[in-house]
């Protein structure tokens, strides 16, 4: 049998590979493997991995919508911390997940300072964003973690997932922020900063989250 080393693998940008049968141990070793300073992102779920390699206008779009929620918090004068891209794993259910970004809001206060996280007794984050989500290894991770809420930005429109009883359902409305029409702003704002600097992008959506709550 030929072996070969995981840091051998090169994923294109844009590209996506599956490992099937593979053991809590050897997602373990890989990571370990992968190290922390990499391009790539994964998914486990069911002994599926998934290694992918994000394309440019994907970490364009990450970014924006991460500010955004971020702007969103700030104006409404709620803490938040944000966890970036941390990879979240949980033994007991055999699963982990590296969220393009995620915040923890309702239980922001209880987790300042954590460097590690323990989902066996920490909360999942509240907020989740994937640009491309399309993966069912994914989003069985996401489900087995119960992260509350997932926002989805694929081909210029924004898909909200609310977990309802272990399984997520679309929405037409955040939790984190009923209020505003998420699903109608953040593309738009994202779609704007393909043709504006990105600076000036953030300024307008400001602008427009203070504007609605002054009305």
């Amino acid at each position: 049998m030929v072996q070969i080393e995981v840091r051998q693998i090169r994923v294109p940008p844009g590209q996506r590979i599956q490992l099937e049968n593979i053991s809590w141990t050897d997602f373990e070793a890989i990571l370990a493997d992968l190290g922390e300073r990499r391009a790539t992102r994964i998914a486990y779920s069911e002994r599926i991995l998934e290694i992918m390699a994000p394309l440019p206008e994907h970490e364009t779009a990450k970014v924006f919508i991460g500010d955004f929620v971020k702007i969103l918090l700030d104006e409404m004068s709620i803490e938040w911390i944000s966890l970036g891209s941390t990879t979240f794993k949980q033994e007991l259910m055999a699963v982990g997940i590296e969220p393009d970004d995620c915040f923890d809001i309702r239980n922001c206060a209880r987790m300042v300072g954590r460097e590690r996280l323990d989902l066996t007794v920490d909360p999942p984050p509240d907020l989740a964003i994937e640009v491309n989500l399309t993966s069912r290894t994914q989003i069985s991770a996401y489900e087995a973690l119960k992260v509350p809420e997932i926002w989805c930005y694929h081909r210029g429109n924004l898909q909200i997932s609310v977990l309802q009883d272990g399984l997520y359902a679309d929405s037409l409305v955040s939790p984190t922020f009923p209020d505003f029409p998420i699903l109608e702003i953040i593309p738009q704002f994202v779609k704007r900063g393909q043709i504006e600097v990105m600076s000036s992008v953030r300024r307008a959506f400001q602008q427009w989250v203070r504007s609605a709550i002054e009305r």
